[in-house]
Formats: structure tokens, C-alpha cells, sequence
């Protein structure tokens, strides 16, 4: 796997589909988004990344909001 390849969740644009490859966090926002489903392998689809609107994904059949931080720490390809 090329480091290259992998982007912020952040930058993704709406509509696309992409899947999660690292998190690059403290344990607790690790906890955080594992409760919810995010985890590396994962499947997401960005709904909304409209700015200064909301960050919202559809992970597991739910959409969730995430704060763009968060989303900056989410490495997907």
C-alpha cells in the first residue's frame, strides 16, 4: 500500500465512496469513532462536505456528522 494513495476523509467529496485505512489519533477519539462503526477496512460515503456546513458520512447504514478535525485524522483510499 503507497502512502500517496491515501488522503484525508476530510477532502473527500460528497458522493464518493471510499475505505478507511488509519486513523491517526489519541485511543479515545479511536474509541470514539469505533463505537460507531469507523474502524480501518470500513466502507464510508461522504454525504455532505459542504463548507461551513456539516461533515456527514454514511458508515454501517447510518449517517453520522464529525467535525472536520476528526475527519483530518481519518486517512482513507
Amino acid at each position: 500500500m503507497e502512502k500517496q494513495q491515501l488522503r484525508p476523509l476530510a477532502l473527500v467529496k460528497a458522493g464518493e465512496k471510499v475505505r478507511i485505512i488509519d486513523i491517526q489519533s489519541g485511543r479515545e477519539m479511536k474509541s470514539r469513532l469505533a463505537a460507531i462503526g469507523m474502524l480501518p477496512n470500513v466502507e464510508v460515503t461522504v454525504m455532505n462536505n459542504g463548507h461551513p456546513g456539516p461533515f456527514v458520512v454514511n458508515v454501517c447504514n447510518s449517517r453520522m456528522v464529525l467535525g472536520r478535525g476528526m475527519a483530518g485524522r481519518i486517512f482513507v483510499k
